[in-house]
């Protein structure tokens, strides 16, 4: 019996299609959290999340501005273009989040933000290339 030798190369970009089906697929969900029960719920007033800006001291603006950079991060992230970007604005955002958690809310709770943070690190790190593309010439964006 031969053994059935797969180039390195072949090999590589085999675990390379994989891992990025794997972050398309945590991108998405995400996306969706981001949008659906993260985002919206501060647009709409939902009680809760006038609450805890409330009891963080922050106006509404506030609350509208952490709903419209998640909105926007959650359509950025299922742009592929736009991937690496959107996954560098919401580390920042993340980061944000979990000092907000850590210092003021519930420091249990931090470690969610940490997680997410990690995942868009790691679709930034994976999107690199398009997002120099993208900042070394931002009018790529409107070509096809």
């Amino acid at each position: 019996m031969t053994a059935t030798r797969i180039p390195a190369t072949a090999a590589a970009t085999g675990d390379r299609r994989t891992g990025r089906r794997v972050l398309w697929g945590a991108q998405i969900l995400i996306a969706a959290f981001l949008l659906v029960a993260s985002g919206l719920p501060k647009f709409v007033g939902q009680a809760d999340a006038v609450e805890t800006f409330a009891a963080l001291g922050w106006n509404d603006f506030m609350r509208y501005f952490v709903g419209a950079v998640e909105v926007a991060g959650a359509v950025g992230l299922v742009i592929p273009r736009l991937a690496g970007l959107a996954a560098i604005g919401l580390i920042g955002l993340m980061i944000g989040a979990a000092l907000t958690q850590l210092l003021v809310i519930e420091s249990a709770w931090a470690l969610f933000p940490v997680a997410l943070g990690a995942v868009f690190a790691a679709v930034a790190w994976d999107r690199r290339a398009d997002t120099r593309a993208l900042l070394a010439d931002p009018r790529s964006l409107l070509r096809r």
